[in-house]
């Protein structure tokens, strides 16, 4: 995975680590997976040419795992409006993908200024599935303990599709790039946290974006767990792809994007 030319922030300690890469707007902030990190996005970015783009390492992955926790969803919500705040972005669609679409609901619930629309790739539910017990949740916590069982879970769960080992190498790393609490905060509480009256809340145009053969957010799942509290969204199924969307369907992602939020 290649690292899109950007315009890195100075140095802080308090805010997670992004980069902005100036162009035309609204500026398209990217929130990344459980395990994964901002340049997750960059296939996706890449086939954004002349956009305005903000990617973040949320706290606890990859450049912002020295920053210290909780690492609730709440936090990573506030991160992410201090974020947006902190580089100017005052014209903004947020795109989050599964826990970063979780965060992006709670964000948008906010309903702060400047946000024109939001899109959730294989998102976290508003409302946690049958299956997310506290078995499945203990299971979970232990994927990316180590590299073997990093690219277990990116083999056998995560993709549906072959990709170039460079990308696989870069997903193992980036899922062990996490700070411990981190890495067991979202499995074992963030996944299974209801936030339907949050996302009851939304008030811009939404699409959420499904991959054909997820087997971690499926299609069902997100029709009858997302969809009935979000008002009049858009639902679009990319074929073929698994959980990790924007690595596997980048250019369909990009293309989803664009129509939904086309450049002013």
């Amino acid at each position: 995975m290649m690292t899109t030319p950007q315009t890195p922030q100075p140095a802080r300690t308090a805010l997670p680590i992004y980069d902005h890469r100036p162009g035309s707007g609204p500026t398209l902030v990217f929130l990344h997976y459980w395990g994964g990190s901002a340049r997750t996005w960059d296939p996706v970015v890449d086939r954004l040419a002349g956009r305005d783009v903000l990617t973040v390492d949320l706290r606890g992955w990859s450049r912002s795992r020295g920053l210290p926790g909780p690492y609730t969803l709440r936090r990573l919500a506030d991160d992410t409006l201090a974020v947006i705040a902190d580089a100017g972005v005052t014209d903004h669609v947020l795109v989050g993908h599964s826990m970063g679409g979780k965060v992006a609901q709670l964000v948008a619930a906010t309903r702060p200024t400047g946000l024109r629309g939001l899109v959730l790739v294989g998102p976290g539910p508003a409302k946690p599935a049958a299956h997310i017990t506290a078995e499945y949740r203990e299971g979970l916590s232990h994927a990316y303990d180590s590299d073997e069982s990093a690219a277990y879970a990116r083999d056998e769960v995560l993709t549906a599709t072959e990709l170039p080992a460079s990308v696989k190498a870069g997903i193992v790393t980036d899922s062990r790039a996490g700070a411990d609490g981190a890495r067991r905060e979202w499995p074992l509480r963030g996944i299974a946290e209801d936030i339907t009256e949050h996302t009851r809340m939304i008030g811009v145009p939404t699409l959420v974006v499904a991959g054909e053969n997820d087997r971690v957010e499926p299609v069902d799942v997100l029709r009858n767990h997302l969809m009935p509290y979000l008002s009049g969204a858009d639902f679009v199924v990319l074929p073929h792809t698994g959980h990790l969307i924007p690595l596997e369907a980048p250019a369909g992602l990009a293309d989803a994007i664009t129509a939904f939020a086309p450049a002013s």
